[in-house]
């Protein structure tokens, strides 16, 4: 598979104290690629770098094989990276439709409700992310929000999608549901970074496994040779 991503030597200070250091990450077009590591390893601090919310203090990131500077989160997805948050960043008082679009035009322009509204269901349907376009997000159970999280980076033409610790807040059947969308989307091509510390589920979902520790990238291995024991033995 050809490489997508490639993140090098990157490490992020605040003050004297390192969040990352030295780390290495590359993900390839189509691959389900697990960051692991325990609560305070640097898994957010990283993606936070690649999204361009914060700026690394060392370090190279290589897009589609070309260096690129990430200054922002539009720069981002201008390059096709879209994040998923822990923390959902939906209106509640608006429907899924309008939460997917907002932002996504100039101010003058006018939601094309039905234009959009199409677009937006194809891509659900594409993978099989099923969602009430028209309901509220208060009024929405926790896996549908989510799934409007999905269609909005992927509404934005995301390529790489980061899903921060996304099994955290969903039911035994949500996960499995989220797998299939996961599935669905490696299927076509597009690349996936798993924030997770759930062994099974990294073991279930995972191509690529990179651990970090103590904000240091340890080792990458491919998940059909290692097992659970071994992972949780290296974080």
């Amino acid at each position: 598979m050809a490489e997508l991503l490639r993140m090098e030597n990157i490490s992020k200070r605040f003050g004297p104290k390192y969040a990352n250091k030295d780390v290495n990450l590359t993900v390839s077009e189509g691959e389900v690629h697990t960051l692991l590591g325990e609560n305070g390893a640097g898994k957010s601090t990283l993606m936070n770098v690649l999204v361009g919310l914060y700026q690394p203090t060392d370090g190279k990131i290589f897009y589609r094989g070309k260096e690129v500077r990430i200054k922002s989160p539009a720069d981002a997805v201008a390059l096709g990276i879209g994040m998923v948050h822990q923390h959902f960043m939906l209106i509640e008082a608006m429907t899924g439709l309008e939460n997917i679009v907002l932002g996504t035009k100039g101010a003058s322009a006018k939601l094309d409700r039905a234009g959009d509204k199409k677009k937006i269901e194809e891509l659900a349907d594409r993978y099989g992310l099923e969602v009430d376009l028209d309901e509220k997000v208060s009024e929405m159970s926790i896996g549908m929000q989510q799934r409007v999280e999905i269609l909005k980076v992927l509404y934005r033409g995301a390529e790489l999608l980061i899903l921060d610790e996304p099994t955290a807040v969903l039911t035994d059947i949500e996960v499995e549901g989220l797998f299939d969308i996961i599935d669905s989307l490696t299927a076509e091509g597009k690349s996936v970074i798993f924030i997770s510390h759930k062994m099974r589920e990294v073991m279930r979902v995972s191509d690529k496994v990179t651990i970090l520790r103590d904000g240091e990238s340890v080792q990458t291995l491919d998940a059909k040779g290692t097992t659970g024991q071994h992972l949780a033995d290296l974080m």
